[in-house]
């Protein structure tokens, strides 16, 4: 399956969005000041992709808990399934949990490899990575997910290192949102820039 869109139609398509994404990953409650200083983006500019990587669930906003006078400020988090749970990314957990199950209960011969659990991570992240403008393939056996050829990690060569971080953690945040056994292990080494393939690994020790 998958949507047809480029990947530069994605909100983590734009490297100074994978910027900010980054630095909130890393060290979450920012504030707008904190991001501008980091990136040297313009004030404005940081507000326009907050507010796309929070429609998109990746981020989210809280006002600062403050015990003096003045106004609170707004703080940014990484979305990560955990302490910093994003709404919208629970609605597209659930929903893709309920396709997920109708269509193996409609498309006969479908043996899934995984637990209900596990296949329901499976089913966030895989609409996740479509949405992001990859053409996932997953392998229930081996419980890999191969996004080669990757058109992101061409465009943004020279900030490979951070694209591949960034693009981890987002896989995790999805799985720890929709609850199970599954996490991301990591990438699988190759002298391919293009070639991406993420290893989950099952709490149950399959893999």
């Amino acid at each position: 399956m998958t949507t047809g869109r480029p990947a530069g139609y994605s909100a983590i398509s734009s490297y100074s969005r994978v910027e900010i994404l980054h630095l909130v990953q890393d060290h979450p409650r920012r504030t707008i000041a904190e991001i501008v200083e980091s990136t040297s983006l313009h004030a404005n500019t940081v507000r326009e992709h907050l507010k796309r990587l929070i429609d998109d669930g990746y981020v989210i906003s809280a006002a600062e808990d403050r015990k003096t006078r003045g106004r609170p400020r707004v703080l940014y988090s990484a979305a990560d399934g955990g302490s910093a749970s994003s709404a919208v990314q629970q609605r597209k957990v659930r929903a893709a949990a309920e396709r997920g199950d109708l269509m193996r209960r409609v498309i006969p011969g479908i043996a899934p490899e995984l637990d209900t659990a596990a296949l329901h991570q499976v089913d966030a992240l895989v609409e996740d990575l479509i949405d992001a403008g990859f053409d996932p393939l997953v392998d229930e056996t081996e419980l890999t997910i191969d996004l080669t050829p990757c058109a992101q990690a061409t465009a943004q060569a020279d900030h490979r290192d951070v694209l591949c971080s960034v693009h981890l953690s987002l896989m995790q945040g999805v799985l720890n949102e929709a609850g199970g056994p599954l996490s991301v292990d990591g990438m699988r080494s190759s002298c391919d820039p293009r070639a991406c393939v993420v290893q989950l690994l099952h709490a149950g020790g399959r893999n």
